[in-house]
């Protein structure tokens, strides 16, 4: 259980909230909602106890373990996938380096009858015991199901984590929290990175998990699937109901149309009372009840209406400068990783006014074209810009593009030139950055914050092609709107990456699919697409994607897949047959020392000593309750051996 004590956060005089009381329970799973920057991200990790509160405090039970997946993350590990994933087991891998040192000193000592031999052959029992409730046994197929789950191939696991992305670099970091399984799991926006496959895994997992989850997002259905919970943050104040989002947008709307019906209804209350009074206060008849009536008032408990967030962002992209008709144009362009292609030998071109979507599954190479034709990456093959093309991009990480101790204002104000540096207050004020919140550091700043800065930033110099990788990723939906309605009219050229049909529909006029290291052109914006794949959403086409793929692969890598899966196999078993040779051992010196301890108890000497006679009876006690949990895990154990054998042999 959490508890949240007078829980307040102030930047700079503004609440963010104010003197929040709550308890969250084991069972509660929360989403934690509301517009950008009011907080939620705020929230998480002063839960988390990476950021402390301006007052109030937060309790939590002795040994809670908490796991937090922040926004945005930086990883620069040299550890493959597996191995980085498997650094979420520190218990595990702790006991496994101490049972392996007990080992070799109980195989190494030959006084049987020291308290150092005693204590050893106690701490191995016991670390034994700890193993196996923390399922060390299964470790490796935790770690594989887990990963399996959010979208990584079983070929990924040896790969180096710095050759993947951002996005794949936070689900391994989210895996290692799933498999740490903490006492509570923060989450802040954790689908943005996802394909719908990987999400419903998750939502699965987090459904049946058996601690408390809060959860950030903007995914109204997984909202849905996931929480019996919800929690808003509004205007620094917090409103909490126990049923999910879509539940909770009903009843909220309801509970603002009986308040504002009960304020119109005591408001003509109130001036119907005011008229009379003022209109008979003189005669004196009436005197009585003209008092009547200014009691009444005074008595009156003012119905107040409930303040409602409706701030938003106000955007209109400058007017493009006159640019060639043909503004992008490539020749089997091709760029890989080392030895991972992601875009073999493809051509396009980009002609002035047309606003293409970047369609496919992850991974397949849709942010490495945007950021080629913005001139981020290099390539190779031949690529021709337009001299007078002008390029606005907005990358999907924000963390990298602002050092963290600048403010919003500087930012800005060291980008702005010309005739722009007059309204740099004036289009902050437009991205809902005013007063003192412009002098806010970006380390501080939200996903959705960070977001807007971003967009800010692109009004600052006229381009005649937007590029946009994943834009709504921290936007709110009333942000979205804006955003979407502003690129409709915006008589440049827009390149757009997205997985959000929504966002997509009636904003492009080309869809580009991604798809095996090619692209394929549909003349058409998303819907046409659809129609044209006979899908009925991107969701579903990441799931078939990611089928048709894994059997493509299956087909054409079928034997290389055997090697890994039999490499797999054997690894399992060779560690399982080097823990069932330990096992033997310990039951070898456990038999030995109850031989001991029998020859004792049968010389009727022994038995004068009764000081010494109770603590051999103790001891043998213990031994043999320890032997009976040996022969099991040697039985267990011997099973498995037999099983991954016969696994081998198929």
């Amino acid at each position: 259980m959490i508890t949240l004590n007078n829980l307040s956060v102030h930047f700079g005089g503004r609440h963010l909230f104010d003197d929040i009381s709550m308890m969250i329970g084991t069972k509660d799973k929360i989403g934690l909602i509301g517009r950008n920057g009011t907080g939620k991200s705020t929230l998480l990790k002063i839960i988390a106890r990476i950021d402390e509160p301006s007052s109030g405090s937060i309790n939590t039970p002795n040994d809670f373990k908490i796991g937090y997946l922040p926004q945005e993350i930086e990883v620069n590990s040299e550890l493959t996938v597996f191995e980085e994933t498997e650094t979420a087991l520190t218990e595990i891998q702790y006991l496994e380096k101490e049972l392996d040192s007990l080992n070799n000193y109980i195989s190494e000592s030959t006084d049987y009858d020291s308290n150092e031999y005693l204590r050893a052959i106690e701490k191995l029992t016991h670390y034994t015991e700890r193993l196996k409730i923390l399922g060390a046994e299964s470790k490796d197929g935790d770690i594989e199901k887990v990963l399996l789950g959010l979208g990584f191939l079983r070929s990924d696991f040896t790969r180096k984590v710095r050759e993947f992305s951002g996005g794949w670099q936070m689900r391994i970091e989210l895996a290692k929290i799933l498999l740490s399984q903490p006492n509570c799991i923060l989450l802040d926006e954790p689908t943005n990175h996802l394909d719908i496959e990987s999400v419903r895994w998750l939502e699965n997992f987090l459904k049946n998990y058996y601690g408390i989850i809060i959860l950030v997002s903007h995914d109204r259905r997984f909202l849905d699937n996931v929480t019996n919970r919800t929690l808003e943050i509004s205007l620094g104040k917090i409103y909490d109901m126990n049923c999910n989002y879509s539940e909770f947008i009903k009843k909220r709307a309801e509970q603002r149309e009986l308040q504002t019906a009960a304020y119109k209804n005591q408001q003509k209350q109130i001036e119907q009372t005011e008229k009379f009074i003022e209109r008979f206060r003189s005669k004196a008849t009436l005197a009585s009840r003209v008092q009547s009536r200014v009691k009444q008032l005074e008595k009156i408990e003012r119905i107040e209406l409930e303040d409602v967030d409706s701030s938003s962002i106000n955007l209109k992209f400058p007017e493009p400068p006159r640019s060639a008709r043909l503004q992008v144009e490539m020749d089997k362009l091709s760029k890989s990783y080392g030895s991972l292609m992601v875009l073999d030998s493809i051509n396009f071109a980009l002609e002035r006014g047309e606003k293409i979507a970047f369609v496919g599954r992850n991974g397949e190479g849709k942010s490495t074209l945007s950021r080629i034709i913005a001139g981020l990456e290099s390539y190779d093959g031949e690529m021709k810009i337009a001299d007078t093309l002008i390029i606005g991009y907005y990358a999907q990480h924000q963390s990298t593009l602002f050092n963290p101790d600048l403010s919003v204002f500087d930012v800005i104000d060291s980008e702005a030139s010309g005739e722009v540096r007059p309204y740099i207050r004036s289009i902050l004020g437009a991205f809902m950055f005013s007063g003192d919140s412009v002098y806010k550091k970006i380390k501080v700043l939200s996903g959705g914050e960070k977001s807007r800065l971003s967009l800010a930033r692109l009004m600052l110099r006229p381009a005649n092609l937007l590029i946009l990788d994943e834009p709504t990723n921290h936007l709110d939906m009333a942000a979205k709107d804006v955003l979407k309605k502003a690129l409709m009219e915006f008589t440049g050229s827009l390149i757009v990456v997205s997985h959000d049909r929504e966002f997509l529909e009636g904003l492009t006029n080309k869809t580009l699919e991604f798809k095996n290291n090619k692209i394929k052109e549909f003349l058409g914006d998303i819907d046409y697409y659809l129609e044209k794949t006979q899908i009925e959403n991107l969701q579903e086409l990441e799931i078939k994607d990611r089928h048709n793929t894994n059997e493509s692969s299956d087909k054409s890598s079928k034997s290389q897949n055997d090697r890994d899966l039999r490499k797999s196999l054997q690894r399992e078993l060779n560690k399982s047959e080097k823990e069932h040779s330990k096992i033997e051992m310990e039951i070898e010196l456990m038999e030995a020392e109850i031989s001991r301890l029998d020859e004792l108890f049968s010389d009727s000497d022994f038995y004068k000593n009764a000081l010494e006679l109770s603590q051999k009876q103790e001891r043998y006690k213990l031994l043999k309750d320890e032997l009976e949990v040996k022969y099991q895990l040697w039985d267990d154990l011997s099973n498995k051996i037999l099983d991954l054998k016969e696994e081998l042999r198929a």
